[in-house]
């Protein structure tokens, strides 16, 4: 599913005006699952999550999923590394671990890059969560959100991850993605809601007015809220 943006300009105010969108679109297309699963990928997939569970009155909850990271080159990403229920899934990004299996260590690279993102993984999970058990995943309609997609490597993780819970139907929901990147992703899920996929960006964050950085204490605060609800 791609459907262009309402409204002449194509750039979203923040991300909660995102997630609005998303949750409109949603709510006009779910098939009727009561309670579905709303993951928001942390930091920035949370509050777009938020306004998807407010609109498709599902429950919200967090998975956290960290970027691998080129060695001397924390931008690049040679894949992602997801967990749930104690389980790990590690992503490569194709493109970049081709070359590195070309030049010899990528074993070694990547294990060395997955060691260290495991630990934040984790600390990452104690803090969102704290004593909170996560949210049953089987049998269930899952929406899983991030602010965006560039590479697709976390989203990936995240659906490699999942699966195994054995959901009853997965659904990626993300407000803009590169071109392309939804192609790759849409044969891994049940569907795909991205409402715009522009030809010419650079970066995520040139799809929104504002992009200031998802804190964790925010994080806490919006899953603290949707359980008070």
């Amino acid at each position: 599913m791609t459907r262009e943006r309402r409204g002449g300009n194509r750039r979203y105010r923040d991300r909660r005006d995102a997630g609005r969108v998303l949750g409109q679109l949603l709510a006009d297309t779910r098939s009727g699952a009561e309670d579905p699963l709303v993951l928001g990928l942390p930091r920035g997939g949370v509050p777009v999550a938020d306004e998807i569970a407010h609109a498709i009155d599902g429950t919200l909850d967090v998975l956290v999923v960290r970027k691998l990271g080129f060695p001397g080159r924390p931008e690049v990403a040679i894949g992602a590394i997801a967990a749930v229920a104690g389980r790990i899934e590690i992503v490569e990004n194709a493109e970049i671990t081709a070359r590195l299996y070309e030049l010899g260590p990528a074993d070694r690279m990547i294990g060395d890059a997955a060691s260290v993102a495991e630990g934040e993984l984790r600390r990452r999970q104690g803090r969102y969560r704290g004593a909170r058990a996560p949210s049953d995943i089987g049998g269930r309609d899952v929406v899983l959100v991030d602010d965006g997609m560039a590479t697709g490597a976390s989203i990936r993780a995240a659906i490699a991850v999942i699966g195994a819970e054995r959901p009853a139907r997965v659904t990626v929901a993300v407000p803009v993605a590169f071109a392309g990147t939804c192609a790759r992703v849409r044969p891994l899920v049940d569907d795909v809601v991205c409402p715009w996929e522009p030809s010419d960006l650079w970066s995520v964050g040139e799809a929104y007015d504002d992009f200031s950085q998802t804190s964790d204490d925010e994080v806490r605060r919006i899953l603290a809220g949707s359980h008070a609800r």
